[in-house]
C-alpha cells in the first residue's frame, strides 16, 4: 500500500509538471502569434508615427494607466536610452497639475488596449487644444483615443493569453514590442552609433563593452617617444621613466616608424647595445589601432598576438597608448 501511494504521489507529480510546462507554452505561444500578427499588420501609419517623433523638438511623453502605465514607463525609458528624450507622465497625476510638464515642442504616445480610458481624457484633450502632436497605440481601432490622435497604431484583436481573458497579457506584450520598435527605428533613422550609446550608458558592463580606445588611453607627455637616432641609452631612460615597457620610435615627420618593448632589449643584449641607434632594434610595422576602436577589440588584439601594450595612432601619428592593465582597471574584458 506505501508503494502503492508514493507511486502515486509521483505520478501526481509529473502530471502537475506537465501541465505547468504546457501552460507556460501556450501563453508564449499565443504572445508568439500575436507578435507575429502585428509584424504584418505594420503598415504607413508607422512611418507616420516615425515622421512625428523624428521631428519633435522637445520629448516624448508617454502615458498609460495601469497595465498600460507600466508598459509606457519601460517605452519611455527605451526611447531615452537610444537617443529620443522621453519621460512618463501618469494620466491620472496629469489631470492635477502634471499637465505643465507637457510643452508645444513635445508628442505624446498614448496606451490603452480599449481607446477608452477615462483618465487619458484631460491629456488627450489638452494635446488637442495646444496642437501637440498625439499618437496612439490601441487595439481600439474606431474608439475615442484612435479617432483624437493624429496618427494611431492600431494592434490586431486577439485574445488574451490569461485562460478567462481578462488579465493583460498578450495585449501587453504588442504594447511592449511595438514600442521596441518605434525606438529601434528611430535610431536608425538618426544614425545613433555605438558611441552615442555609450554616452547614455556609462555604467555597468554595458557601458563597460562600449568604451573606446580614446576613453582610456594615455596621451600627451605620458606617451614614451623617441627619434630613431637617439641612442638606446637614452631609450632606456624613457622606458624606465614611462613605465610602459615600450617606446615609439618617430620619424621627421612624427609618424611611428617602429617600436621597442623589453623582449626586443633581450633579443638585441650585446656589449654594444647602448651606444646603437633606435633605429637598429626597432621592431618595424608595428601593431596599432585607432582612438575609436572599442577597448575590447584592442584587448583581443593584444591577447591574440601576447602582447601587453599598443600604441594609438592617428593618420599614422603616435596619439597615445594603451597597457593591458588599462582594459583591466576598466573592467573592459
Amino acid at each position: 500500500m506505501a508503494q502503492s501511494r508514493t507511486t502515486t504521489r509521483v505520478r501526481d507529480k509529473t502530471k502537475a509538471r506537465t501541465a505547468d510546462i504546457q501552460s507556460g507554452r501556450r501563453v508564449l505561444a499565443l504572445e508568439a502569434q500575436g507578435i507575429e500578427a502585428l509584424s504584418r499588420a505594420l503598415d504607413e501609419r508607422f512611418v507616420a508615427a516615425l515622421d512625428r517623433l523624428v521631428a519633435v523638438k522637445g520629448r516624448v511623453v508617454v502615458t498609460g494607466m495601469g497595465k498600460s502605465g507600466h508598459i509606457a514607463r519601460k517605452i519611455a525609458a527605451t526611447l531615452s536610452s537610444t537617443g529620443t528624450p522621453a519621460f512618463f507622465v501618469h494620466p491620472a497625476e496629469a489631470s492635477h497639475g502634471d499637465l505643465g510638464m507637457v510643452t508645444a515642442e513635445d508628442a505624446v504616445l498614448a496606451l490603452s488596449n480599449s481607446g477608452e480610458t477615462a483618465e487619458l481624457t484631460d491629456l488627450v484633450a489638452y494635446t488637442r487644444r495646444f496642437a501637440i502632436p498625439l499618437l496612439a497605440i490601441t487595439a481600439g481601432a474606431t474608439s475615442s483615443l484612435a479617432e483624437a490622435a493624429d496618427v494611431a497604431l492600431v494592434l490586431p484583436r486577439l485574445s488574451e493569453a490569461c485562460p478567462m481573458g481578462l488579465a493583460p497579457t498578450t495585449s501587453t506584450t504588442l504594447m511592449l514590442a511595438l514600442g521596441d520598435a518605434l525606438a529601434v527605428a528611430l535610431l536608425e533613422r538618426k544614425g545613433f552609433t555605438a558611441a552615442d550609446f555609450q554616452l547614455l550608458h556609462p555604467g555597468g558592463s554595458l557601458g563597460q563593452r562600449l568604451l573606446t580606445v580614446n576613453d582610456i588611453m594615455h596621451a600627451g607627455e605620458e606617451i614614451p617617444l623617441i627619434g630613431p637616432e637617439a641612442p638606446m641609452s637614452e631609450v632606456l631612460l624613457v622606458m624606465t621613466n614611462k613605465r610602459f615597457g615600450a617606446v615609439g620610435v618617430v620619424d621627421a615627420q612624427g609618424k611611428l616608424a617602429g617600436i621597442i618593448t623589453d623582449g626586443d632589449l633581450r633579443r638585441h643584449m650585446a656589449d654594444d647595445l647602448l651606444g646603437r641607434p633606435a633605429r637598429a632594434i626597432m621592431t618595424r610595422n608595428p601593431k596599432t589601432v585607432r582612438p575609436r576602436t572599442l577597448a575590447a577589440e584592442a584587448l583581443r588584439l593584444m591577447n591574440a598576438a601576447r602582447i601587453t601594450g599598443l600604441f594609438v595612432v592617428e593618420d599614422g601619428r603616435p596619439v597615445g597608448i594603451l597597457h593591458v592593465h588599462d582594459c583591466l582597471r576598466t573592467g573592459v574584458a
